[in-house]
């Protein structure tokens, strides 16, 4: 990552100044994913179809237990 990436914060980020998320940056061929909390630190990369994927996974509904 350099300096220049675009890091972006979810509207969802919570209550006050709205610091407590995660930010991701498109990279083109992979996904960044990062604290907001904590920028400097490590940083998680993914394959841009695999996050697209994880993504919808999250958006579909879950099947109920019996």
């Amino acid at each position: 990552m350099t300096a220049s990436t675009l890091w972006k914060k979810s509207s969802f980020s919570g209550g006050g100044e709205g610091n407590d998320c995660v930010q991701i940056a498109d990279l083109r061929s992979h996904i960044a994913v990062r604290d907001s909390k904590a920028p400097n630190r490590a940083t998680l990369t993914f394959p841009a179809g695999s996050f697209t994927a994880f993504l919808e996974a999250l958006k579909s509904p879950r099947p109920t237990r019996g």
